[in-house]
């Protein structure tokens, strides 16, 4: 019984339900997100569901300067992202002004935590990255089916994550100060890390967004027109950054090995070529 409702725990504590939802985010195809002083990144894996299909999208517009990519069951994906569109609009309707993404998060995680505790309901089997800018700068938020929101520096969701992470993780100390194009670069730098080893990232499956300062600004006011809206690029488009990639981590770690054995063999070979006169003079100091 405990299997089915996830309002009875199980004798080990866990609810399964939730957990199952947490599932179905780890067989969603991946999606990265960085942030730096100025501006917030996302990149998405999309998949096709068959060779006759064209790619899902994995990427979407909340408001002018909010956007999400997710992982996870698409339907509740879209759910989700009506439910915040409505809290945005709302907020432009009744406050003038955009929605600040502190208040979003907070109400987006209540709605997911009421479906892990009421009978009848179940989690919502999609996980979100969260990217967008108010008035205390760019933000990344990851939102879970748990019902848990949290900011972060850099994060990935999807299959084979922790491979992203892992690159994050080595590099998160630049991420600060770096302009916006680098910023993307790493981001797809990471997001190609959880492809397997024989396969590189193809431009058709790749989606980019990218939101920064003034995204937020007041319609009616100059600065809009200045302002960095949450922007969808793909395509032909992610070719500046596609030239910028250069090999993976492991390739690039490979090479360094073999570079490395190389020049130790080449002066071991140096050595062993300086000590052979040495050698061969001993005797001859011996006799004289």
């Amino acid at each position: 019984m405990f299997r089915n409702d996830n309002t009875v725990f199980s004798p080990q504590g866990r609810l399964h339900q939730v957990e199952y939802a947490l599932e179905a985010v780890k067989q969603g195809s991946a999606v990265v997100g960085v942030r730096s002083q100025t501006h917030a990144v996302l990149v998405a894996l999309k998949r096709a569901p068959s060779e006759l299909a064209s790619y899902q999208r994995k990427m979407l517009k909340i408001d002018k300067h909010i956007g999400i990519g997710f992982a996870g069951l698409t339907s509740d994906a879209r759910v989700l992202s009506n439910y915040m569109r409505q809290l945005a609009l709302s907020s432009r309707m009744m406050y003038a002004r955009a929605l600040p993404l502190s208040r979003l998060m907070s109400a987006l995680a209540d709605r997911a935590q009421l479906n892990t505790m009421q009978y009848g309901k179940r989690p919502y089997g999609v996980g979100f990255l969260v990217i967008g800018v108010d008035d205390t700068g760019p933000h990344l938020y990851e939102f879970s089916p748990t019902g848990n929101c949290f900011e972060y520096y850099a994060m990935s969701l999807g299959a084979r994550n922790q491979s992203a992470k892992t690159y994050l993780e080595r590099h998160m100390d630049e991420f600060a100060d770096v302009e916006v194009n680098e910023l993307v670069v790493h981001a797809l730098r990471a997001l190609r890390e959880t492809l397997p080893q024989n396969k590189d990232l193809e431009r058709a499956a790749v989606s980019v967004a990218i939101v920064g300062p003034g995204a937020n600004a007041d319609p009616n006011s100059p600065k809009v027109r200045e302002g960095q809206q949450f922007t969808l690029h793909e395509g032909d488009e992610l070719a500046q950054w596609f030239d910028a990639l250069g090999p993976k981590e492991r390739q690039r770690a490979a090479q360094q090995a073999a570079q490395a054995a190389a020049a130790s063999e080449q002066t071991g070979e140096q050595g062993t070529g300086d000590a052979a006169p040495t050698d061969a003079q001993a005797p001859m100091d011996e006799e004289n």
